[in-house]
C-alpha cells in the first residue's frame, strides 16, 4: 500500500485539476467583446509608466470595423490593425487578483526546490515509488490541466495577447500577404504559421470566445513537450524515479507556467526549438540540429544568440561534410519557411524585418533585471555613454566576449555533452551584460540549466537551475502584474544583482567543468551505476 500512495495522490490531484480547468472554461469570463473593449481602453488611455513602452501613449487605438469582403459570413467584427508596435504606446500587464495566489504557490515551490537541492547535495533524496507509466503520465496531465485553468482564469498581458490575436486574424484571412497587411508584426515568419492555425480554429463556431486560451495553448503544449524531453534525457543518465522527479521540477516550475499560461507569451515554444536543436547537436545529428537552430532564428531574432553553439561543434569536428550539411539544411529550412511570405516582396524583406525588430527597442534595458537595470539604465537610450563607450557599444562588446568564452569552454571540454552548458552560457551572459534585453529573454536558461545538469552531473548546475528559475519568475511577475513602477525598487535591484552574481558564478562553474575537470558530482542512481568525475 505504501508504494501506491504516490499513485493515488496523483490520481486525486489529476481529477481535481481536470474539474478546475473544466469549471474555469465553462465560466470563462473574458468575452470576445469584453476583451476588445478592455484592450481598446488600455491603448486609448495609455500608461503613465514609461517602463511599459516607448511610444506616444495617445497614439493608435483598436477599432472595430465592418467585416472585410469575403468574410462577411463569419459575422465577426474585425479590428483595424495598428500600423506598427509604436502605435500601441504604453500599456500595463494584467491586473488580475490571482497574482497573489501565484506568488504564494511560487514561494512554496521554490522552497521545495531549495530543499531538493540540499537533499541532492547531501545524498538524502530518497524516491521510492512504483516505476509505472501512470506516474509520469499523471504528472504531465496535471501540468497541462493546471495551465489550462490558469489560461482561462488570467487574462494575460493585454498588449502581447492583443498583438497575437490581431496577427492570428490577419494570417487566417490571407497568410500569403500577411506582412503586407500587417505592418505591426515584428516577428519572423515561423510562428505566423501557428497563429494562422489558431485564427482558423477560432473561426469555428463559438470558439472565438476562447481566443485568449487558444493563443496560449501552443506554449502550454510546448511546456509539456519540454518536460517530456527532459524526462527522456534524464532516463539516459538516472533511474526512472529520479527522471520523473526532475521532469516534475520543470513542469511545475512557476517561471515556466507564468510565461505561457498566465502571460500568454511564446517563449516556451521558442525554448522547445532550442532544446531540440541542442539535443540533436549533442547526439551528433548535425542536419536535424541545423534545422531546429534555423527554425529558432526564424521564430525570434533571439535565436541568433544560440546559433554559435552549432558553429562550435562544426569547428570542433573539422568536417567539411558536416559544414556543407549544416549549410544546406539551414538554407532549405529557411526557404521552406520564408517562401510563402516572399511572394511580391522586396528581395531583402526578411533582413529589413530583422533590422526593424532589433532596432525597435533602442534602450540599455527593457525591464530586464540585469547589469543595466542594476546601474539604473532601464529604458535609458542605448546611445547614452557609459565611461568611454555608449551602452550599445558595451552591449556589442559583451556579446563578442560571451561568444568567445562559450567557444573556449566548448573547445576545452572536447565533448558535445557540453552543448547545453555552452547554450546556457550564451543566453545568461548576453541577457545579463548586453543591451535591449526584455524581462523574458532569460527564460530559456531555466530549461537549459536543468539539461546541462543532466549531462554534466554537477550539483552546482542544479543550484543554478533553482536560482535562474527564481530570478526569471520574479522578473516576469513584476512586469505582468504591474509591480514595476517609474523606477526599479529594492527587489528589482536585488534580483538584478543576483542575476549578475549567478551569471559570473555560471562562468566559473563552466571553467571548472571544461578546463579544470572539477565536478561536484552527485549520485542520483545512474542506470549505469557509474559516476563520471571528468568530461
Amino acid at each position: 500500500m505504501g508504494k501506491n500512495v504516490v499513485k493515488y495522490s496523483l490520481a486525486f490531484v489529476l481529477i481535481f485539476s481536470v474539474i478546475l480547468s473544466v469549471y474555469a472554461l465553462y465560466n470563462y469570463s473574458v468575452s470576445t467583446e469584453g476583451f476588445r473593449g478592455n484592450f481598446q481602453h488600455n491603448f486609448t488611455q495609455g500608461s503613465t509608466n514609461r517602463n511599459w513602452g516607448s511610444g506616444n501613449t495617445n497614439q493608435g487605438v483598436w477599432q472595430r470595423s465592418n467585416p472585410p469582403q469575403g468574410n462577411a459570413q463569419s459575422g465577426q467584427s474585425q479590428w483595424q490593425m495598428p500600423r506598427s508596435r509604436g502605435d500601441f504606446g504604453g500599456f500595463r500587464g494584467t491586473s488580475s487578483k490571482y497574482g497573489v495566489y501565484i506568488m504564494v504557490y511560487s514561494a512554496i515551490v521554490f522552497l521545495l526546490f531549495i530543499l531538493s537541492y540540499y537533499a541532492l547535495k547531501n545524498k538524502k533524496l530518497k524516491l521510492d515509488f512504483q516505476n509505472d507509466k501512470f506516474i509520469i503520465l499523471a504528472l504531465f496531465l496535471i501540468g497541462f490541466f493546471m495551465r489550462l485553468y490558469i489560461a482561462a482564469t488570467i487574462e494575460g498581458y493585454s498588449g502581447d495577447i492583443g498583438l497575437f490575436r490581431s496577427w492570428a486574424q490577419s494570417a487566417s484571412q490571407d497568410i500569403l500577404n500577411f506582412y503586407k497587411n500587417t505592418p505591426s508584426c515584428d516577428y519572423p515568419p515561423l510562428y505566423i504559421y501557428v497563429l494562422y492555425l489558431i485564427g482558423k480554429i477560432a473561426s469555428i463556431g463559438n470558439l472565438s470566445h476562447y481566443y485568449n486560451v487558444l493563443l496560449k495553448l501552443p506554449s502550454i503544449l510546448a511546456d509539456v513537450a519540454s518536460s517530456y524531453i527532459i524526462y527522456k534525457i534524464a532516463k539516459k543518465h538516472f533511474t526512472k524515479n529520479v527522471s520523473a522527479f526532475i521532469s516534475a521540477l520543470y513542469i511545475f516550475n512557476p517561471a515556466v507556467f507564468i510565461n505561457s499560461s498566465a502571460w500568454g507569451q511564446v517563449d516556451s515554444f521558442f525554448t522547445l526549438l532550442i532544446i531540440a536543436a541542442v539535443y540533436f547537436l549533442s547526439e551528433k545529428k548535425i542536419g536535424l540540429s541545423s534545422a531546429f537552430f534555423t527554425a529558432a532564428v526564424l521564430m525570434k531574432p533571439q535565436g541568433i544568440i544560440f546559433a554559435p553553439v552549432l558553429f562550435f561543434e562544426i569547428v570542433n569536428e573539422r568536417s567539411l561534410k558536416n559544414f556543407l550539411k549544416a549549410f544546406v539544411v539551414s538554407l532549405v529550412t529557411a526557404i521552406i519557411v520564408l517562401a510563402p511570405f516572399a511572394i511580391g516582396q522586396d528581395p531583402l524583406w526578411i533582413f529589413k524585418l530583422y533590422e526593424k525588430t532589433i532596432s525597435e527597442y533602442p534602450y540599455a534595458s527593457v525591464n530586464g533585471f540585469n547589469f543595466y537595470g542594476l546601474i539604473g539604465a532601464n529604458y535609458v537610450n542605448s546611445s547614452t555613454k557609459l565611461f568611454a563607450f555608449s551602452y550599445s557599444t558595451w552591449g556589442f562588446i559583451f556579446i563578442v566576449l560571451a561568444t568567445l568564452f562559450s567557444w573556449f569552454i566548448y573547445i576545452k571540454g572536447k565533448n558535445s555533452n557540453l552543448a547545453y552548458l555552452s547554450a546556457i552560457l550564451q543566453i545568461a551572459l548576453v541577457f545579463t551584460f548586453s543591451t535591449g534585453m526584455h524581462e523574458r529573454y532569460l527564460f530559456p536558461a531555466v530549461a537549459l540549466a536543468i539539461l546541462a545538469f543532466l549531462y554534466v552531473k554537477d550539483i552546482r548546475l542544479f543550484g543554478l537551475y533553482v536560482l535562474f528559475s527564481i530570478t526569471s519568475f520574479l522578473n516576469m511577475y513584476y512586469v505582468l502584474f504591474g509591480n514595476l513602477r517609474n523606477s526599479f525598487g529594492f527587489i528589482p535591484m536585488l534580483v538584478s544583482l543576483v542575476n549578475v552574481v549567478i551569471t559570473v558564478y555560471l562562468a566559473k562553474v563552466s571553467y571548472d567543468v571544461a578546463v579544470s575537470n572539477k565536478i561536484c558530482a552527485v549520485d542520483l542512481g545512474l542506470e549505469s551505476h557509474e559516476i563520471h568525475t571528468t568530461i
